[in-house]
């Protein structure tokens, strides 16, 4: 696997209004209104991506839902990798015994992305980002 950066980091949370004002307003972060409740900003330093994710909102990503799964555990963050190439690095997980909650697929933002769990609860993503890329 050839991971060149970290993509993305956004604690994924139950209250978006309190993360919101948590980390925009108390901590003081750029970040601005995406889409619905999810805040973001990119080129923020020292990571690529960095945004707060409403939980009903991850589900939907990985499951087509807006409800998190009973029998999946409830992450407290996504961190996203990027890889040279998305398929073979979830293909190298696969065969390292892991199983993906997100098969490789593009997101209707261009994203193209696998994710799993990881121990601990984070939702791990491998992606490629080509607006990211330079």
């Amino acid at each position: 696997m050839d991971v060149l950066f970290v993509a993305g980091f956004s604690p994924i949370v139950a209250d978006p209004a309190a993360a919101s004002a948590f980390y925009r307003d108390d901590l003081g972060l750029p970040l601005e209104t995406v889409q619905g409740d999810y805040i973001a900003v990119d080129g923020f330093e020292g990571t690529k991506h960095l945004g707060v994710w409403p939980l009903a909102d991850a589900a939907e990503s990985c499951f087509g839902v807006r409800a998190w799964p009973d029998d999946v555990p409830v992450p407290q963050a996504t961190l996203e990798f990027e890889v040279a190439d998305v398929v073979a690095a979830a293909a190298e997980l696969k065969a390292r015994g892991h199983t993906l909650v997100q098969d490789t697929r593009t997101e209707p933002w261009g994203q193209v992305i696998a994710r799993l769990m990881a121990p601990g609860g984070l939702l791990v993503g491998l992606c490629h980002t080509p607006w990211l890329r330079g």
